[in-house]
């Protein structure tokens, strides 16, 4: 039977007297785009940090693609991961950053040049490969950052709030280089979002996840069917924590929003 390319079983992680996650089992198909729902301090973070080696190997077991994250170095080889915080330099053009992580993925020297033309033309940014990050706008260095984590070929691209504070234009755009590639590919994709509108239309399966556990899973429509005509994400969320996204994470959210207008300032 071939492993599904996540797969995690009573997945816990703690901060101090803080409980981040518990106890959570997921299982993400091969090839399918799955979203990781909530509001701040849910756990999806931290979720997608265990997932990704950026955490120690947590009580419970983690596999992507059959492989144990134990095994750092063999998981990393097949993730590709863009943080919430921009990690783009901006004094560096656009080929530069992109390159810089095709040698920090061990990416083979001679491939390499090919690896990160590839990259950028995936994304949209060929065109302006030689100007700086700095010269970007925001929807631009959120493609950038797709790129870096692209220049590898992952078999899993891990997002964690990809477009958090880029206008509808640039959201879209976004999207729709993730969609193309993952077209191109067959990659598997896991993303963390607070845009509940976002994972209706580009998840296969979203996992609606509160206070560290997940509350409820299974594809859009089902969630939204099984609350009733007309509904939104939204409302099924609010059904299976008996919260929304505002009262349910309170500061979380707030700061969410805060750093949506930074972004948008920043252009």
């Amino acid at each position: 039977m071939t492993a599904p390319a996540v797969r995690c079983r009573d997945l816990r992680y703690g901060f101090g007297d803080t409980i981040a996650v518990d106890g959570v089992d997921l299982d993400i198909e091969r090839g399918s785009v799955f979203g990781l729902l909530g509001p701040n301090g849910a756990g999806k973070t931290t979720t997608i940090r265990m997932i990704t080696t950026l955490l120690p190997a947590p009580p419970g077991a983690i596999e992507v693609f059959g492989v144990d994250v134990r095994r750092k170095l063999a998981v990393r080889r097949l993730i590709g991961y863009v943080p919430q915080q921009l990690s783009a330099d901006s004094a560096l053009t656009g080929r530069e950053n992109v390159a810089l992580f095709a040698r920090l993925f061990d990416v083979p020297r001679a491939g390499r040049a090919d690896a990160v033309d590839a990259a950028l033309e995936s994304v949209g940014l060929a065109d302006v490969a030689e100007r700086t990050a700095g010269t970007y706008s925001g929807g631009m260095v959120r493609r950038l950052e797709l790129a870096q984590a692209l220049v590898s070929s992952p078999r899993l691209l891990v997002l964690d709030e990809p477009t958090i504070g880029l206008d509808p234009i640039a959201r879209a755009g976004v999207w729709e280089r993730i969609e193309q590639v993952r077209a191109d590919t067959g990659m598997t994709v896991l993303v963390t979002t607070h845009y509940m509108e976002e994972a209706d239309k580009h998840c296969d399966r979203v996992a609606l996840m509160h206070r560290g556990r997940l509350r409820s899973e299974g594809t859009p429509e089902e969630l939204k069917a099984a609350i009733g005509p007309e509904a939104t994400l939204e409302d099924a969320f609010r059904a299976a924590t008996g919260d929304d996204l505002d009262s349910g994470a309170g500061e979380g959210m707030r700061n969410v929003r805060a750093v949506r207008r930074v972004a948008r300032r920043l252009g």
